[in-house]
């Protein structure tokens, strides 16, 4: 029974519950069967009063009339010996259980329609037989009202959870999207700066050769520290997103998973080596800062990083600037963080990266809090400025 769908176990409780009833019923008056004329008829009725038990979950209102029924007819038609009445007792305890209020009142008055014209019949004048009657019913209208409310608090209970099950996966899937857009924005950092680069020094070996080989070999080899630098880069963040691998050791020892391959998060602090990047490309960079530097929240550390970045790799494949100045103005409780490039914009832009470097930027400072200002300059260069919460 326990490996059944829960549907099919009620059926099959059900139907032992009306067979062994009608068994019950006939085998108790089988002591006075020569009394009950006649016998068959007798028979059929306390069967009657049992065997649609077998449908009362699916339909207890039909069920309940069918026993009710067959209960008056047999006390009417004058049988004695009538069993105890737990057929019609099982069918209004389902109907309380499982219908609403307007089929509870309407039981009500079909029971005491009932009780009142099988009292008339034959074998019932005594007073006592009505009070026993009112208290099976009473009884089993409290049983009823109790395992309804039971089985309401029970649905609500399962409907909380299912609703908070639901807000827990809501809040995971916003938080799984907001990852995916903050990797997919590292990804477009790290590989449109490196690339950039990459592609500016192939740009410049091809032209030097085949008269200037050791410029041309010093740009190839920028354009290969460029190129491990942007796979350790990838590493780092491809191990975030890497689970431990299977059999070294994570399953023997859960206490002590195995360590990712991780790059330490850049940062400010490792701003210099962009900048020398960017130099060795051909971009002359001045690098400004004002204010007593102070530690910032690694986020926006981060994001400060990613914007001098980006907007330098932007100068390197859209213009033909002779220079660039980044400017890091530190305050009381934000950072100010400016890059301007001096030279005309390119007609077609170097190879290298997605084209969506300052909406990228933008992202960025959207997402910390902060405020962004970007546009031409006089000179025919542009300026991006970045006002960022220091914490």
């Amino acid at each position: 029974m326990a490996a059944l769908p829960q549907p099919r176990q009620e059926r099959l409780q059900d139907a032992g519950l009306a067979v062994a009833l009608a068994v019950v019923n006939i085998v108790s008056v089988l002591p006075f069967r020569n009394q009950l004329h006649p016998l068959w008829l007798a028979f059929v009725l306390l069967a009657g009063q049992a065997v649609p038990l077998a449908w009362r979950r699916a339909r207890p209102v039909g069920a309940g009339l069918v026993i009710g029924t067959a209960r008056v007819a047999y006390d009417r038609i004058g049988f004695g010996f009538a069993p105890f009445p737990l057929g019609p007792a099982i069918a209004f305890y389902t109907i309380v259980d499982r219908r609403g209020p307007f089929w509870r009142r309407i039981s009500w008055l079909v029971i005491a329609a009932g009780v009142a014209i099988s009292q008339t019949g034959p074998g019932h004048s005594e007073p006592y037989d009505a009070i026993f009657q009112a208290f099976i019913f009473f009884s089993v209208w409290v049983a009823g009202t109790f395992s309804r409310a039971r089985r309401t608090s029970l649905q609500d209970a399962e409907r909380r959870a299912y609703r908070a099950e639901a807000e827990l996966d809501e809040k995971s899937a916003r938080a799984a999207a907001v990852e995916r857009i903050r990797i997919a924005r590292e990804l477009h950092d790290v590989v449109a700066h490196h690339v950039s680069l990459m592609a500016v020094q192939a740009e410049a070996a091809a032209a030097l050769l085949p008269g200037r080989p050791q410029e041309a070999r010093h740009s190839v080899d920028v354009i290969g520290d460029t190129a491990r630098q942007a796979l350790t880069e990838l590493r780092r963040l491809l191990g975030v997103l890497r689970g431990p691998p299977v059999g070294n050791g994570w399953r023997d020892d859960p206490a002590n998973p195995p360590m990712l391959e991780t790059a330490p998060v850049v940062s400010l602090a490792g701003l210099d080596a962009v900048l020398d990047q960017v130099r060795d490309a051909g971009l002359p960079v001045e690098l400004q800062v004002t204010g007593q530097a102070y530690p910032l929240a690694p986020s926006i550390d981060l994001t400060a990083y990613r914007i001098v970045q980006e907007a330098l790799t932007n100068t390197l494949k859209h213009t033909a600037a002779a220079g660039a100045n980044v400017t890091l103005d530190y305050q009381p409780g934000y950072v100010t963080v400016g890059v301007t490039d001096r030279g005309p914009r390119l007609a077609s832009p170097r190879p290298g990266g997605s084209g969506l470097g300052l909406a990228g930027i933008a992202e960025r400072v959207a997402s910390c809090g902060g405020s962004l200002s970007v546009g031409p300059t006089p000179d025919e260069g542009f300026a991006i400025a970045a006002r960022l919460p220091a914490l």
